[in-house]
Order: C-alpha cells, then sequence, then structure tokens
C-alpha cells in the first residue's frame, strides 16, 4: 500500500488539495479518454476516477509492483 500511496502523493505534487488540476494527471487522462485537457475539471476528473475505478486500481498496484522490482528490499542478515 506504500507505493501506491507513495505514486499518488508524486502524481499530485503541488496540486494535492486539488489533483484535477495536476498537470501529470490531466495529462494521463487526456492520453487515457481523449478528453482535452482545458476541458477537464472538477466533475470531469471525479466522473472520470468512477468510472474507471477498476482499471485505476489495477494501474496502482501494477506501480506498486514495478517500484517493488525497481527497489528490492535486501535482507539483511
Amino acid at each position: 500500500m506504500g507505493y501506491i500511496l507513495r505514486f499518488l502523493w508524486n502524481a499530485t505534487r503541488g496540486h494535492r488539495l486539488a489533483p484535477w488540476r495536476s498537470p501529470y494527471l490531466l495529462w494521463r487522462v487526456e492520453t487515457y479518454c481523449g478528453v482535452k485537457i482545458e476541458q477537464i475539471g472538477f466533475l470531469v476528473f471525479w466522473e472520470f476516477v468512477w468510472r474507471e475505478r477498476g482499471s485505476l486500481w489495477r494501474f496502482l498496484k501494477w506501480t506498486a509492483e514495478m517500484e517493488r522490482y525497481v527497489h528490492p528490499k535486501i535482507n539483511a542478515p
């Protein structure tokens, strides 16, 4: 769960209380569903999040898996 929270924390940098204003998240929404960045506001963003919640959850789990792959924990004796 920590990796998921870390991704969300980094993705909303500078816009943590208003993630629909995050340039990175706006770009991701635009490339995923084709809605222009200028058209994405509070309602459009949250409708997208609700509609695609299953896909977003799978994406967040995948990012956590990739993070664990790139930075494996080393077990010290």
